[in-house]
């Protein structure tokens, strides 16, 4: 009987989980996206050109589109991350020192998760790793110092 610890059998699982992650976090800003730029979802859309609202929904739906595809995650995992942090501390911010008391619970929670991918990157299930590989490989690489 082999003894594999916890932590090892968890970190192999580590690339599909951020993987995972990143089709989870794009999907969800594609939506705000679009329901800024086109009204669905429940939402009125934001007149075409208004600042800086509009121009915020074309960004969450182009970058949430490629962060969910893992299509030059990093970029637009960086870019997501500062408007998210933008519309923090210019919409948020002077309602309340906390997320919780400001409404800005989504931007923070956004903010950071998505410049987690821009360290960690695509993982795996990323478009650009499949293409780029030609097959199914991961597109993650390990965390220097990480067991495998």
């Amino acid at each position: 009987m082999s003894t594999v610890r916890l932590g090892d059998r968890l970190s192999s699982h580590q690339p599909l989980v951020l993987g995972l992650f990143r089709i989870v976090l794009g999907l969800l800003f594609t939506s705000e996206g679009a329901a800024t730029v086109f009204g669905v979802l429940g939402r009125r859309s934001s007149p075409t050109g208004d600042w800086p609202f509009w121009y915020a929904g074309v960004i969450e739906l182009v970058c949430g589109a490629l962060v969910l595809l893992g299509v030059a995650t990093r970029s637009a995992a960086f870019l997501s991350s500062g408007i998210m942090a933008f519309a923090y501390f210019t919409e948020h911010q002077k309602d309340g020192l906390f997320p919780l008391q400001n409404g800005g619970l989504s931007p923070a929670l956004f903010c950071w998760g998505f410049l987690l991918l821009v360290f960690f990157g695509p993982g795996a299930l990323a478009l650009s790793g499949l293409v780029r590989r030609g097959g199914t490989r991961s597109s993650a690489r390990p965390v220097p110092g990480q067991v495998r």
